[in-house]
């Protein structure tokens, strides 16, 4: 075998291994421990604990990871509980803010003077994420709602109709998502 052959046959395996390589990187799993939740939620509720856990996708594309934490066996929506989300992709402030108040609206607030009010409670709430940061959103029952990100927390909205109304986006039985909402209360029935 003359020797440009060898070299066209070590390029060629060189290549292959390389895009096999970057296929093994871009097919990731799902990691199977969730980060943690900043010390301060659970000095306030240590009782939390990991219920369920999804991916939310948009046309095939992974946006983020979601876990949800509740005290006791099950999700109760006038218990203490948290839900992590963690991004797989970057997505800037705005974009959070407008898809949760869209969100919001879809599932039943039609005010656009509180939606408006909101959306600055969200504009506080929300940074942009890079992939692989984490926003944590804790529902405080009767009080409202407070939010981390990166185990920072960056905004605590003292409204407990905007809580029910943020949180509805994932957990009510009218999300959008009802495939994530059962992975994320474990598969309970509404």
């Amino acid at each position: 075998m003359s020797v440009p052959r060898m070299a066209w046959r070590a390029a060629l395996r060189g290549a292959l291994c390389a895009l096999a390589l970057g296929i093994v990187l871009a097919v990731q799993p799902v990691r199977a421990n969730a980060p943690p939740l900043p010390p301060e939620i659970l000095q306030r509720y240590p009782e939390l604990r990991p219920l369920g856990a999804g991916e939310m996708r948009w046309f095939g594309l992974r946006l983020y990871e979601a876990r949800l934490w509740v005290s006791g066996d099950r999700f109760d929506p006038e218990a203490p509980f948290a839900l992590l989300l963690t991004y797989h992709r970057a997505i800037p402030a705005d974009r959070l803010v407008d898809s949760s108040i869209s969100e919001m609206r879809q599932l039943g607030t039609g005010d656009e003077a509180l939606l408006a009010h909101w959306r600055a409670e969200l504009e506080r709430a929300f940074p942009s994420v890079s992939s692989g940061e984490s926003i944590v959103g804790v529902h405080h029952p009767g009080a409202g709602a407070e939010f981390w990100h990166q185990g920072r927390r960056t905004a605590s909205i003292a409204d407990a109709r905007f809580a029910r109304a943020f949180f509805a986006i994932w957990l009510d039985v009218r999300t959008r998502e009802p495939g994530l909402r059962a992975q994320l209360v474990g598969g309970q029935a509404p």
